[in-house]
Parts: structure tokens; sequence; C-alpha cells
């Protein structure tokens, strides 16, 4: 396969959902177990996003890419904090199915979002260097 179809395929294959716009946790639950996607991106970067319940309904062939780094504001999040908010995580889906991402892009909204790129670039570090003491035992 060329590049661009192992591209779509992947495209294909991962849902991107945003929590506020799903009627609660059982037609939640019910997205991950009716949908054929590999991979589901979700949103948990604040209060209204809810607590990870849902993720217990997750089939045991899926990906789970947890949104806990938020790009709406330049507010960055404790390695400390993000841990713990994986480790939450971990106990309804195992570790070695879940992963680590900002909950959006950095522009999603028409006017952008007031965060620098500067403030972009340290929050995509905090990502990666948090990943690392999760998933690779590094620590600083």
């Amino acid at each position: 396969m060329n590049r661009r179809a192992d591209l779509a395929e992947q495209i294909a294959e991962t849902l991107g959902i945003a929590r506020s716009t799903v009627d609660r946790d059982c037609r939640f639950a019910r997205v991950f177990v009716k949908s054929r996607f590999q991979r589901f991106l979700l949103e948990y970067d604040d209060e209204r996003s809810g607590g990870f319940e849902p993720l217990h309904a997750v089939p045991d062939d899926r990906v789970v890419v947890l949104g806990l780094v938020t790009t709406k504001s330049p507010r960055l999040e404790s390695v400390e904090a993000l841990c713990a908010r994986v480790e939450e995580a971990a106990r309804l889906v195992p570790l070695e199915r879940l992963a680590l991402s900002p909950q959006c892009g950095f522009a999603s909204t028409l006017e952008g979002n007031r965060v620098t790129p500067a403030e972009q670039e340290a929050k995509l570090r905090r990502v990666a260097e948090t990943a690392n003491r999760i998933w690779r035992g590094e620590s600083r």
C-alpha cells in the first residue's frame, strides 16, 4: 500500500469523540461496542467531559487516546496530574491500550484558541514527557 492509502486506512479506523456532544454514558458505551473503529480519541480535559466510567465498555481490541491536555487555554497541566488521570483510566482499560494526547487541535475554532506557539510547544512537550514517564518508565 502507498502512504496515502495507509493514512486513509488509519483515519478510517479512528474515531474522535467530544464527550460533551454524546448523550451520557449508556449511549457513549454503545458507540464503543457497535463501531468498528480501532482507536477512540476522547476529550477529557475539563469537568464537562465527565468521568472515565464509560471506558468499561471499550472492547478488548480497541485503543483509547485520552485527550487530557487542554488546547483551549495556556494553562500547562502538571506531569503528576496527567499521570494520575491516566492511572485512573487504566483501572478500566489496560495501560497498553491507552495513549495520551491534547484534547483537540490548537485552532479548533474559527478565531483560534488564545494559546501562543510557545505555549503550544510546551503542551506537546508535556504530552511527550508524561507519555515517556508512563510507558517508558522515564523520570526527570
